[in-house]
C-alpha cells in the first residue's frame, strides 16, 4: 500500500538512509525515438530549503547530453538485496558555475547523505577540470519503499514543465497528491 506524504520531511530519514546505504543508481533517460537509456552513477542529495536537490558529478558525454537536451526528465532508481528501495524522478539541468562545481565537490568528498558520494578526485583534478560537468537534480516525485514490509511512501511537487526545468523556475507550493 502506498501513502503520500504532504513533506519531504516524512521520509527525508528513510530516504537518505536507502540512499546512502546503497550509493549506486540506475539513471534512466530517453533517447530520440523515446527508448530508454540507462546507465549506472552515484548521485548526491541534500535538503535545500526543506526540499530536495540532487547532484550528479559524471562526464557531458554526446548521448547523455543529446537525451537531456531532448527531454530534461530522469528517474533514478536505487535498490539492493531485501528490497529496500528509493525512485526519484526529476528535472535535470547541466550547470557550469565554478561555485556549483565546487559546492558539488564537497557534497561528494562529505558524502551527502551519509555514505553516498566518493572522491572526486579519482576522475577529475578539481572543481575547475573542464572535463568535470554538473547536473542539477530537481526531483518532482520520490518514492521510498521499505523491503521488509513493502510500505511505499511517495511524496510529490508540483509537476514542472520543460521551460519551467529550463530556467530554474520551482514550484512554490510543493503539494502532495496521490497518484498511487
Amino acid at each position: 500500500m502506498s501513502r503520500t506524504v504532504r513533506s519531504f520531511a516524512e521520509l527525508e530519514a528513510e530516504f537518505n538512509a536507502y540512499v546512502g546505504s546503497i550509493g549506486y543508481a540506475t539513471m534512466v533517460t530517453v533517447d530520440s525515438r523515446n527508448r530508454p537509456r540507462t546507465r549506472i552513477l552515484i548521485p548526491v542529495w541534500e535538503n535545500v530549503d526543506g526540499q530536495p536537490r540532487g547532484w550528479l558529478a559524471t562526464y557531458r558525454t554526446p548521448v547523455k547530453a543529446a537525451h537531456l537536451a531532448r527531454n530534461p526528465h530522469t528517474s533514478f532508481s536505487y535498490w539492493k538485496p531485501g528490497n529496500n528501495s528509493v525512485a526519484v524522478e526529476a528535472v535535470a539541468e547541466w550547470v557550469d558555475d565554478l561555485d556549483v562545481k565546487s559546492h558539488v565537490w564537497r557534497l561528494y568528498r562529505n558524502t551527502s547523505p551519509r555514505g553516498a558520494g566518493y572522491d572526486l578526485g579519482a576522475f577529475w583534478r578539481s572543481p575547475s577540470d573542464p572535463k568535470l560537468h554538473v547536473l542539477r537534480l530537481e526531483p518532482w516525485r520520490i518514492q521510498v519503499i521499505r523491503g521488509a514490509d513493502l510500505r511505499s511512501r511517495i511524496w510529490e511537487s508540483l509537476p514542472l514543465s520543460s521551460d519551467q526545468a529550463r530556467k530554474g523556475d520551482l514550484p512554490q507550493d510543493w503539494a502532495a497528491a496521490d497518484d498511487s
